[in-house]
């Protein structure tokens, strides 16, 4: 069978995860603890990290 061709990777959104609020800039979302420098998704009940897995329900 032929290899189908790979698709367009997306830069990834990183100006989503900061907020600039004057002079100060801020994360806003979470920091993984297994990988640093990667950030959690945000999902309704949960948080994931898509490199190593990792995952944290939130509370109510």
């Amino acid at each position: 069978m032929a290899k189908k061709p790979k698709g367009k990777k997306h830069p990834a959104k990183l100006w989503k995860a900061y907020k600039v609020e004057g002079n100060k800039v801020t994360r806003v979302k979470q920091f993984s603890p297994k990988a640093q420098g990667s950030f959690m998704a945000e999902h309704k009940d949960r948080r994931t990290c898509g490199k190593t897995g990792y995952m944290e329900r939130k509370g109510k």
